[in-house]
């Protein structure tokens, strides 16, 4: 995946990144029940990782992950690319400024194409900004396998002001 328009920003501020990793792993209580976990931080991309659990089954006979785990982490996953994104461009503004910015973010349009069964130990989840624009923010994802196989690609908007 490569981002239309790469920021500046090789890095972030550590306080900016445990301020983002509380948002994301800890307060955002769903992400705990999904198991999301961040890997990667980077104003092109963000990854994350999930381990399979027997409470994200959703096939029985195959231990396969729930589609609805999929669409429910993807989703998350680019609301986490727009974060990174937003962080990116404010650079100007304090960590603790720039975390505030995040409170009207919210999903519009959400896509999921499911292309193979979720069949892991864990599965990876990566998140790009295709588009950052002062109102809307375009973004692409991807859940992939163990063995770093596409599994479901997703895309979505999202409400940035």
């Amino acid at each position: 995946m490569r981002p239309a328009t790469a920021p500046a920003v090789t890095a972030f501020e550590p306080e900016f990144v445990e301020g983002l990793r509380e948002i994301f792993e800890e307060k955002i209580v769903f992400n705990q029940v999904l198991g999301l976990k961040i890997v990667t931080l980077r104003p092109d991309a963000v990854e994350a990782r999930i381990d399979m659990r027997p409470d994200l089954v959703g096939h029985y006979a195959y231990n396969r992950i729930h589609g609805g785990v999929i669409s429910a982490a993807l989703d998350a996953m680019g609301g986490l690319a727009v974060m990174v994104a937003i962080g990116a461009k404010h650079m100007d503004e304090p960590p603790e400024q720039r975390l505030h910015r995040f409170a009207k973010l919210g999903t519009i349009d959400l896509r999921i194409d499911y292309l193979r069964p979720g069949i892991g130990t864990h599965f990876g989840l990566r998140a790009e900004v295709l588009r950052l624009g002062s109102r809307v923010a375009t973004t692409r994802m991807e859940f992939v396998g163990p063995d770093g196989q596409l599994m479901s690609a997703g895309a979505a908007a999202y409400i940035v002001s």
